[in-house]
This record gives structure tokens, C-alpha cells and sequence, in this order.
């Protein structure tokens, strides 16, 4: 996978879970949850009708998916062009679609995400 994303509210979750005595495998399964259900919203969007037919094409949002690093978690695009999109480039404006998936449900990936942090 190509360009990552990383949100901030991944990482200002995993700063404040750092104040507690929590094994950090624990932690880190709680974030991969939220991402995994934030990377699967994330597919779930309207996709607009592409002109691109040919066999194999598999539309960007598609793409979107988690993975966990060494001690990291991050949702990004399976395509490179995924930052351009979102962001946009000096010859085309962005088409913002992480942003703002995740401010709409960022309460329900802080949910899963604790729920499965402090279960263990």
C-alpha cells in the first residue's frame, strides 16, 4: 500500500491511552478496530461512475484499508494518486473524503476503540 494517511485522532487517541498502565498489544488491537471499521466506512461511500471499463480497474475507494506497523496503525489508499485526491495538487482541487468520514464518526471509532482496548 502506498501513502498512508494518519489521522490525528488515531494518534491523539493513542497519546491519552498513554497515561494508563495498558499493555501497548492491547492498545494498539483497540486502534487496529477503529481503523479497520473507519477503512470499511471509508468503501461504503458513493463511488461515482468511472469511465475506466477495462478489466482489473478497481475504483480508489476500494483501495482504502488499514495496517498496522510496528507500533502504528494507518488507514490509506491501496493507489498512489489516493493523496492527490483528497488533498488536491496544484492543477486540480482536492475531493476530500477521509476528513470527513472520519469527523462525522470519529465518536464511533473512539468507542470501538476503547471498548476493545479496555476489555482485555
Amino acid at each position: 500500500m502506498n501513502d498512508f494517511y494518519e489521522d490525528e485522532g488515531f494518534d491523539a487517541l493513542q497519546k491519552l491511552l498513554d497515561g494508563y498502565d495498558i499493555k501497548e498489544e492491547a492498545v494498539l488491537a483497540g486502534l487496529e478496530k477503529g481503523a479497520e471499521q473507519f477503512a470499511a466506512d471509508i468503501r461504503k461511500l458513493p463511488k461515482p461512475r468511472s469511465q475506466i471499463a477495462k478489466a482489473g480497474y478497481t475504483h480508489l475507494l476500494d483501495t482504502v484499508t488499514h495496517k498496522h506497523t510496528n507500533k502504528d496503525v494507518e488507514v490509506g489508499w491501496g493507489k498512489y494518486y489516493g493523496p492527490m485526491v483528497e488533498h488536491g495538487t496544484t492543477k486540480m482541487r482536492g475531493v476530500s473524503h477521509i476528513q470527513p468520514t472520519f469527523e462525522r464518526n470519529k465518536e464511533k471509532y473512539y468507542k470501538i476503540m476503547t471498548q476493545n482496548i479496555f476489555r482485555r
